[in-house]
């Protein structure tokens, strides 16, 4: 998806590390207007070349008395001002406002954190909606605050506690707010998003996932040459269909797709999604079954992140050995490789704002195919690398892909590997975490539960407990279930099972699963936790 395709419409996010920026993205899109999240410190022709409407400036942790801070670039309120541009400012980004203007930020020396209520002072500009003297919870994080207002700015609310909650400029065209009208927890704050949009900005709400669609077929057939050929490599998982999908909706059988049984798979996990690529999207895809390459490297390995890079390493060399073959069959190299990236993951690539690093620290060392060999050279197709996970089963749908493979929950490119906690070949681990996560799912499913759920899994922890099973004492393993709630995997909180559930699904286990003996919940919310165990 080309930004440039919709950039009268623009609203840009500029980041500075509040854990709430991504959500403004969100947000915005929830209102059929396009937005994109850049760094906050991007050089202004990274931001004058997408052309924005609208201009957010995130919050953050740091300080603007912090001679280190981030800041957006020299001239960026000059171009604003000159090329009509609206900008707003939220938390940090009202007070990035309020110093590069002229005015006066300190340490407040009442800090306030957490919901406060907010009185309206003025009802213009962004609270024009609003009568005077309209109260309305917010979210509060901060503890710097506003003493003196640049030239031409005007407070237009204060908290309880008198601070300045809302400052506006409505000649310059720029806004702020001092707190976070993102989050669930300011519970108007949508309707002052939509106000500000709509009414202040007059922007228009045309943004959908059908224009997505028509546009990234569009790119597609303009990129790819009428002799090109595209290789694929599809997890069975929703980001890869969806993209390979797309592509052959666009260029037909010059689209080439290899799924790979690693031995890391689910229960029947290979025949069921095989049955969906032939049956019903009638992708041409080539089965291959890697289970001993894969498995004889990964035996003895404990360590999770050696065994993701065992696991990167000899999927690369199948596709390789895949597209050598293609090569032969066609009399020509294949030109593109599909990969289902997402906005999230080209976010999680990304080094916070104001952290004096130029690379992120690592989440995921395999995501996709990465470290493709040299030789191979070739160009990315990643149509959905500006959608978050929820767009991207809209456009499935769109797509027609089934509308059960599209609510799957996400499952991780290393497979069971990142869910049997050490060595995965010892012992009969795999089978008996197969068995036990599709009585899981399978219970999810039977008490309606799995749409309300983003990802649930069981994991094989490298544990045995004494039990009694049978009248016998056993020495068994211990496995471990987890649900987590969450838009986008970003952020997620565990789910909260009824304990009849728990105490059903842990029976069934233990009486079905030989070689279980207990079952534990993993209880921990991302952060601090991942949502996967390894």
């Amino acid at each position: 998806m080309d930004p440039n395709a919709v950039k009268t419409e623009l609203v840009l996010i500029l980041d500075y590390g509040s854990q709430y920026t991504h959500l403004i993205t969100r947000r915005i899109r929830s209102l059929s207007v396009f937005s994109l999240c850049i760094s906050g410190t991007s050089p202004l022709k990274s931001i004058t070349d997408l052309n924005p409407r609208v201009v957010i400036l995130s919050g953050g942790p740091h300080s603007v008395h912090t001679p280190d801070s981030p800041s957006f670039p020299a001239g960026f309120t000059e171009w604003a001002q000159a090329n009509g541009v609206f900008v707003l400012g939220v938390c940090y980004g009202l007070q990035l406002i309020v110093q590069r203007l002229g005015g006066v930020v300190k340490v407040g020396e009442k800090q306030e954190y957490g919901r406060m209520e907010v009185e309206v002072e003025r009802n213009t500009g962004i609270f024009g909606s609003k009568k005077v003297e309209d109260k309305q919870l917010v979210w509060m994080s901060h503890g710097d605050e506003v003493v003196k207002l640049p030239e031409g700015f005007e407070v237009v609310a204060r908290s309880q506690q008198g601070s300045v909650a809302a400052i506006e400029s409505p000649a310059r065209r720029f806004y702020g707010l001092q707190y976070h009208p993102e989050v669930t927890h300011s519970p108007e704050g949508m309707e002052t998003l939509r106000y500000f949009l709509f009414d202040i900005c007059k922007v228009s709400a045309g943004w959908s996932m059908e224009n997505v669609l028509d546009e990234e077929i569009k790119v597609i057939k303009s990129t790819v040459g009428a002799e090109d050929h595209v290789i694929c490599a599809l997890s069975g998982g929703v980001d890869s269909t969806v993209a390979a999908t797309l592509v052959h909706k666009a260029i037909g059988d010059r689209l080439h797709c290899i799924f790979v049984d690693n031995g890391l798979l689910r229960f029947k996990e290979r025949e069921r999604v095989m049955e969906t690529f032939e049956k019903d999207l009638h992708l041409p895809v080539t089965c291959v079954d890697a289970t001993e390459q894969f498995l004889s490297k990964l035996k003895g390995v404990v360590d999770p992140e050696t065994k993701r890079k065992i696991i990167g390493r000899e999927f690369i060399c199948i596709f390789d050995a895949f597209a050598h073959d293609l090569e032969q069959k066609l009399g020509r190299k294949p030109t593109y490789l599909v990969q289902g990236t997402l906005y999230p993951d080209v976010i999680e690539s990304c080094p916070p704002p104001g952290s004096g690093r130029t690379h992120s620290h690592t989440i995921k060392s395999h995501h996709n195919v990465g470290g493709l060999p040299k030789d191979m050279k070739l160009k990315l197709i990643e149509p959905l690398k500006l959608l978050f996970k929820d767009e991207v089963r809209e456009l499935g749908r769109i797509l027609d892909v089934p509308q059960g493979f599209l609510k799957r929950h996400p499952f991780p490119g290393p497979g069971l590997a990142v869910r049997v906690l050490g060595d995965v070949t010892q012992g009969n681990a795999l089978d008996i975490l197969r068995l036990v996560d599709e009585i899981f799912i399978q219970s999810i499913k039977d008490a309606g539960l799995y749409d309300t759920i983003w990802q649930a899994f069981a994991v094989f922890l490298p544990v045995r407990s004494v039990g009694v099973q049978g009248d016998q004492r056993t020495h068994s393993h211990v496995v471990a279930l987890r649900a987590v709630t969450s838009q986008d995997g970003m952020t997620a909180d565990w789910y909260y099972f009824e304990h009849k559930f728990l105490d059903d699904v842990s029976r069934k286990i233990c009486n079905s699963v030989r070689g279980v003996n207990r079952v534990v919940q993993d209880i921990t919310s991302k952060p601090p936790s991942t949502i996967e165990w390894e």
